[in-house]
């Protein structure tokens, strides 16, 4: 009896068991725990280790109002196209300030932000244009002029805000045409505005060098150009192809559409979906020419450098992408205009 009494288990020391286990676990639990504090404490950036990071909206916006006053002092008193380097160096560290930032701030604090921005970059063209003279064409009957972006502006106010005046009926063009190839070569006194409108399965093949570019409401459309030494502004196309080049390149609603771009700004979309962008890749007999005269002889790569204006966030808008190798076209040839 003795022998089965020692054989049976003591509930004290199974209680004590118990609560050894309890106990194990509660210090494990805390040690996780506090591991995890620890862990996401070295994720934050410190103002020590990152002197950009702002523990505020009132401290972020009273550091970007500062350097936007700086820039626009250094604006003033920009004399070269040196000084204007370096000025767009400093709104690309704005820029990149308010991109590193975007995770705490208001939404409406950061559409605020690269407004500003948008208009400082758009007020270093203005200057450019007028520090650094165009290269002249030595056309004939030309009107002078300081720079392309202020002949061009109150076509791109009417064009964004669809004003009743916007003169596209007006420009010579291609309109309203269906399954044809459209051929149209800018030389001498020819070079102006030009519009494409309304067409469907159709292409375009424009030679030379044009001063703006307006492209209204085309589906299933080839649309090839030479050099635009001011702006092209596309609205409302679907299922296309572009090839071109151009100072200034914007583009709204837009769907399913490729576009094979040199530009000497950052292409502008707003409204797209399904967007895809690639290096410009058109030829021709005398496309060298055209591309010098109108200074886009040099690859920027901004082709690639695309600024979608509804989409506010620090990552990659879902709106654009770019355009795999493999699906691109290799080159596009037009140097006989009439095949």
């Amino acid at each position: 009896m003795e022998e089965e009494q020692e054989d049976l288990p003591n509930p004290n020391q199974a209680s004590e068991k118990t609560l050894d286990a309890a106990s194990r676990k509660h210090a494990a639990m805390l040690e996780r725990l506090a591991n995890r504090k620890q862990s996401l404490s070295s994720r934050k950036p410190s103002s020590d280790s990152n002197p950009d990071s702002f523990e505020s909206t009132h401290s972020f916006l009273s550091r970007f109002s500062q350097s936007k006053l700086s820039i626009d002092s250094d604006l003033s008193r920009s004399k070269s196209k040196s000084d204007l380097d370096r000025v767009s160096i400093s709104i690309s560290d704005l820029e990149k300030l308010v991109a590193e930032n975007s995770y705490f701030l208001p939404s409406y604090e950061v559409r605020t932000c690269l407004k500003t921005i948008s208009d400082l970059k758009q007020t270093v063209e203005n200057v450019t244009s007028e520090i650094v003279p165009k290269k002249k064409f030595g056309f004939k009957n030309k009107k002078a002029s300081t720079g392309f972006v202020p002949e061009i502006e109150p076509e791109i106010q009417a064009f964004e805000q669809e004003k009743p005046s916007y003169p596209i009926r007006e420009l010579p063009g291609f309109r309203e045409k269906e399954n044809e190839v459209l051929v149209k070569e800018f030389e001498g006194s020819e070079i102006g505005e030009f519009t494409i409108s309304d067409l469907n399965f159709c292409e375009v093949r424009l030679k030379g060098c044009l001063r703006a570019l307006f492209v209204h409401r085309l589906r299933n459309c080839k649309v090839y150009v030479g050099s635009v030494f001011g702006s092209v502004l596309i609205e409302e196309v679907e299922g296309c192809v572009f090839v071109l080049a151009s100072h200034q390149i914007r583009i709204h609603h837009a769907r399913e559409s490729d576009f094979y771009l040199r530009a000497r700004s950052r292409p502008i979309i707003e409204d797209c979906n399904g967007v895809r962008f690639a290096p410009y890749c058109l030829s021709y007999d005398g496309i060298e020419r055209d591309l010098r005269e109108a200074n886009l002889e040099e690859e920027t790569g901004n082709w690639a450098n695309v600024d979608d204006f509804r989409w506010l966030r620090a990552v990659q808008s879902p709106n654009w992408s770019v355009l795999p190798e493999n699906e691109r076209v290799g080159g596009v040839t037009i140097s006989n205009l009439d095949e």
